[in-house]
């Protein structure tokens, strides 16, 4: 994933408080989480995701 693509999801999941996994993205939510810039919450039926202080700091909102 290119660095604008990174920005441009972590912007989206940065206005929610748990942002929906949106459906057909999971992969790229998954690479998200393995940079440690975001965390998957799998334990409902819809994912969702919240930043991570990594992710923060990613975006300069520290």
């Amino acid at each position: 994933m290119e660095r604008s693509e990174i920005i441009s999801l972590l912007e989206v999941i940065n206005q929610q408080v748990s942002s929906s996994v949106l459906g057909g993205m999971e992969e790229e939510y998954e690479e998200l989480e393995s940079m440690g810039l975001i965390k998957i919450n799998r334990d409902s039926v819809q994912w969702s995701s919240s930043m991570t202080p990594a992710g923060n700091a990613y975006l300069g909102h520290d």
